[in-house]
């Protein structure tokens, strides 16, 4: 059993800015394994797909971006997963745009959404997939910054960050080492 969950926020004006990576990336997963979002549950909108025998759910919470750890939490009881089945997809404005970044563990950073994912499970030791969208092009407050629309002349370097974090998404779904992972999808 795997959890992935892509963090973001629900509503449509939402969907291609930068705090939506994560829900972005879980979309990207969610097409390669070839199954849809269509169950509500626990606070999330969930699809399930099997992978060499492994059940994998991927989620995006309906919480929005700050309560997102509600949403983990509850999909984490109810599917009996343990840290090591946790991989969270997300967005990180301390890293270079279209960056890539996996992490077997560690803080929240800047990031209110992993706060809460943290502060909900009571745990920080669980694997994490950064997506960079700092553009240092771009001056602006990071909570408006956050909230903007990906510009059209970058869709392409996010959108292959993106499609980079479902493939190491899915590669440790599959139990390939975090190790061998973050060698080959960090940078």
């Amino acid at each position: 059993m795997f959890l992935i969950v892509g963090l973001g926020n629900p509503e449509e004006k939402y969907k291609t800015t930068f705090h939506n990576m994560g829900f972005i990336a879980a979309g990207d997963a969610a097409e390669k394994l070839g199954v849809r979002f269509r169950k509500k549950e626990c606070e999330a909108i969930t699809a399930e797909a099997n992978v060499g025998g492994e059940k994998i759910i991927l989620a995006r919470p309906l919480t929005y971006m700050n309560a997102s750890g509600r949403a983990v939490k509850q999909l984490m009881a109810r599917y009996k997963v343990t840290a090591k089945e946790l991989v969270v997809l997300y967005d990180d404005y301390d890293l270079p745009k279209g960056s890539v970044r996996i992490r077997p563990s560690g803080s929240a950073g800047t990031h209110n959404g992993m706060r809460s994912v943290i502060a909900e499970t009571g745990m920080s030791d669980f694997a994490r997939i950064r997506i960079g969208i700092r553009d240092e092009e771009v001056n602006a407050p990071i909570l408006n910054y956050v909230l903007m629309n990906v510009r059209k002349e970058d869709y392409e370097t996010y959108s292959a960050a993106c499609n980079r974090a479902a493939d190491a998404a899915i590669a440790l779904a599959r139990g390939e080492a975090i190790d061998l992972v973050m060698s080959r999808f960090n940078g």
